[in-house]
């Protein structure tokens, strides 16, 4: 069963740190029929439902060209997540994994991204489906799916490197 906010078996808090490292600009809010994270899909579904994603100025202009992409990838803000677990258990059987190899929202940035199958675009609305965020989610960016995009910018020096089994960072 989802939760909202309560500790399950075996599961860490930590104190989370003063946020004082970045900060975000949100541009849109995405609009879902979903109003509590009980009724919210775990991942989103290419046969879901229609969603809305609206643009704010001065953000707007940016949507220019996005109608040729079939999927975009939609960055966004999990506001009404938790962000002080380090040890989840997801199956509520008191066994625990590292919040960085799960897909929970309860995350120390929970930031989320989907990839989203364009509908249409109305002004500055983008229709969806594949989203799995409660309605008035902030959105963060939107950008179109990798595997569909091919860089416009002339190609540069690392585009070429390959690595080895010896060599590192």
């Amino acid at each position: 069963m989802v939760r909202e906010n309560e500790i399950r078996d075996n599961e860490v808090r930590i104190e989370a740190p003063e946020r004082t490292d970045a900060s975000l600009i949100f541009i849109g809010r995405i609009h879902t029929p979903w109003t509590s994270r009980l009724e919210c899909p775990r991942q989103g579904r290419a046969d879901g439902p229609a969603c809305r994603i609206e643009i704010f100025e001065p953000w707007v202009e940016a949507l220019d060209g996005v109608e040729i992409f079939e999927r975009l990838e939609v960055l966004y803000w999990l506001h009404k997540s938790r962000r002080d677990l380090v040890k989840q258990s997801p199956a509520n059987d008191g066994k625990t994994r590292g919040t960085f190899a799960l897909r929970s929202p309860v995350r120390p940035n929970p930031i989320a991204t989907s990839i989203a199958t364009l509908i249409r675009r109305e002004g500055n609305s983008l229709f969806v489906r594949g989203l799995d965020c409660l309605d008035g989610t902030p959105l963060i960016d939107i950008k179109p799916d990798r595997t569909l995009f091919t860089p416009i910018a002339p190609p540069q020096k690392g585009d070429f490197e390959v690595g080895d089994e010896t060599s590192s960072c």
